[in-house]
């Protein structure tokens, strides 16, 4: 017998959990030395079935969704920070395989700038590849592999019509115009050939590269498709090349093609099999059953009970996998990133946000990510594991106690915000379980109790079913000489007192650069806010059709007598952009009246609520724009500087 002293046997635990976990990571990278194959109708992993439940993360390459009030461009490359969280969010949901948007091309005109991998026919941005390299990089780490589209049917990220645009022609040319053709093989060399910067790999070399695929959504013709799947496979035979012909069932010279390796449809309630979408799914699968592996590339924008039978289906009949549209991550400034589908979406589906919030109610988020969890676990013979206690997260910088936010932690469902007036505490909890996925690109939390005149201190774990995180780094120290007073315009409750014509929109979020919740006011309304002490200051985000609309403020002490005061107005509108965007507008301003407590803010009588010139032809479901603009102005967050005298 072996006796252990406390100290000696809780170092032997360490010892013997870190060789476990030394263990499970050799093994996942032994797993990740193996590219996919295929054999007959199956994929493979070494001679073992591979197979798959996933999420689309259409940001991962490049965003489009980095919105801030002022900001000229929702465009950028994503951090380190935000690559580990997307990824480590798949892990967690026990994904295998995420598939990516497109490799980005240049489009005239458009508010992505340069912030594409593609400037010109074989003219590259190294920056947008270092950024996949560090996306490869992560995901070997993490045990997920990629599945990356060349180009995109669309423009949204440029694709085919900028391709043939670079020659002046039609979008269509692009299935046969040798110029054409010639500028895109270049893409797809430059890519399969890249070295990693991280790895020193070339990306043909990559285990964590599932497979290429030839588009996203392509309408390509069979002789294309011969064409570019040999070359795919003539420059990298370790990796599977996927059929992007996606949208239109099955023909049978995609499941002839020697080049191609899996077939995949898409599928939507617009698309095939309308919202009942099994029919069409095992149409799909009939057609390639015992010739070739097929999967769905991307489904969504219907509710839990169908997105059940399609994982249920794909499990039972031994498809390859299915891939749910979509998630988005976390932002490295706090909270997530969001999208609103406004066109096959309906105007009501947004992007996913691991592991689901209240704020997804609507579309029951958190139910379809538990069940897209329980499926990807299942869909490989495994039981879902137990959750983990989530990572700590890194509270940002803190200008003041009212605005406060953090890098979250993958898998967190709420936050433990801390104050204390020294560094090293004590502490108190000034926010338990607070949510990252409620306010959109604004701060997170608002300590609604600090005093005035007094420094303090702050620090923040996540939470979830499994736990607590340890706390996060301390900032500090924080001051206020006065308190600001916060509506984020999610309903009527913050108002004083409000006007007929005051409504709250949560609609077409896109074109207020995804700020879900707004106070809309028609002609003549108002909405009057009372602050517990003499206002200092004052300031109104809102967004207009029309980047010229006014807003009339007057403040009262006693809330009956009110004297009309200046504001600044400044228009943050750089057009409208592909979705039709509204002008983003600040007004602002101060309160010279001595012992004013109220603020009402009004639209003038006879506001003008014709649409902007472009407005009705946006992007997005028949008049979703037109829909928006039928109100001049909508505000989306107040905050009032005032003295705390009562």
């Amino acid at each position: 017998m072996v006796c252990f002293s406390r100290s000696s046997f809780s170092a032997f635990i360490v010892a013997a959990v870190t060789v476990a976990t030394v263990w499970c990571n050799l093994g996942r990278a032994e797993e990740m030395r193996r590219f996919i194959t295929r054999s007959g109708d199956q994929l493979k992993d070494g001679d073992k079935p591979y197979r798959f439940i996933s999420v689309n993360i259409p940001n991962l390459l490049v965003i489009e969704d980095a919105f801030s009030f002022a900001g000229k461009s929702p465009w950028r490359w994503p951090d380190e920070f935000e690559i580990e969280d997307a990824l480590e969010s798949v892990r967690q949901m026990g994904g295998q395989v995420v598939r990516t948007y497109v490799i980005s091309v240049f489009r005239e005109g458009s508010d992505m700038g340069k912030t594409v991998h593609v400037l010109a026919p074989g003219e590259f941005n190294e920056e947008g590849f270092k950024t996949l390299d560090k996306v490869v990089e992560v995901a070997n780490r993490k045990g997920i592999r990629l599945m990356i589209p060349f180009f995109d049917r669309a423009p949204w990220m440029g694709g085919q019509p900028q391709y043939a645009g670079f020659h002046d022609k039609k979008a269509d040319a692009f299935w046969t115009d040798p110029e054409i053709i010639t500028d895109f093989k270049q893409t797809i060399e430059h890519v399969i050939n890249r070295k990693n910067t991280y790895t020193g790999r070339l990306y043909r070399d990559e285990p964590a590269i599932f497979g290429w695929e030839t588009g996203n959504e392509i309408e390509a013709t069979q002789d294309w498709t011969h064409e570019i799947a040999a070359y795919i496979k003539h420059l990298d035979p370790n990796h599977l090349v996927v059929d992007g012909r996606s949208l239109k069932g099955v023909s049978q010279w995609q499941v002839d093609e020697p080049n191609t390796d899996l077939v995949t449809t898409h599928h939507y309630p617009h698309g095939p099999g309308s919202a009942d979408f099994v029919p069409a799914i095992e149409a799909g699968y009939a057609a390639t059953k015992g010739k070739k592996p097929y999967a769905i590339g991307e489904f969504g924008f219907t509710d839990t009970p169908q997105i059940k039978r399609v994982y249920d289906t794909v499990i039972r009949d031994g498809m390859a996998g299915a891939l749910l549209w979509s998630l988005r991550f976390h932002s490295r400034d706090g909270g997530f990133y969001w999208h609103m589908e406004v066109g096959a979406g309906g105007n009501f589906y947004k992007a996913y946000h691991w592991p689901g919030f209240t704020s997804g109610a609507a579309y029951d988020e958190r139910a379809v990510l538990e069940l897209t969890r329980e499926k990807a676990f299942e869909i490989q013979g495994r039981q879902p594991p137990e959750i983990e206690r989530p990572a700590p997260p890194k509270l940002l910088p803190i200008e003041h106690p009212a605005m406060i936010s953090w890098q979250g932690s993958a898998g967190a469902s709420g936050y433990d915000v801390e104050r204390a007036e020294k560094a090293d505490g004590s502490w108190s909890l000034v926010g338990k379980d607070v949510s990252d996925a409620d306010a959109q690109y604004r701060p997170l939390f608002g300590d609604s109790v600090a005093e005035p005149n007094k420094s303090y201190y702050y620090r923040v774990a996540a939470r979830n079913s499994a736990g607590r995180s340890q706390f996060s780094n301390v900032v500090g120290p924080v001051s206020e000489t006065a308190r600001i007073f916060v509506d984020e315009c999610r309903d009527l409750k913050s108002l004083h007192e409000s006007t007929s014509g005051v409504t709250v929109r949560t609609t077409n979020a896109r074109l207020t650069k995804e700020d879900g919740d707004r106070l809309a006011l028609s002609a003549g309304a108002s909405v009057t806010y009372r602050t517990e002490g003499p206002v200092h200051a004052w300031r109104v985000y809102a967004f207009a059709p029309k980047d010229d609309v006014e807003l009339t403020v007057a403040s009262s002490a006693e809330g009956k007598n009110f004297q009309p005061l200046k504001a600044e107005r400044t228009s943050y509108s750089t057009g409208h952009g592909d979705y039709g965007y509204l002008a983003p507008i600040l007004f602002q301003g101060t309160c010279p009246a001595e012992g004013a407590e109220y603020l009402r803010f009004s639209l003038p009588e006879g506001g003008n609520s014709e649409p902007a010139a472009g407005q009705k032809s946006a992007a997005g479901p028949p008049n979703a724009a037109a829909s928006e603009s039928a109100f001049p102005l909508q505000i989306s967050r107040v905050e009032i500087e005032f003295d705390a005298t009562r």
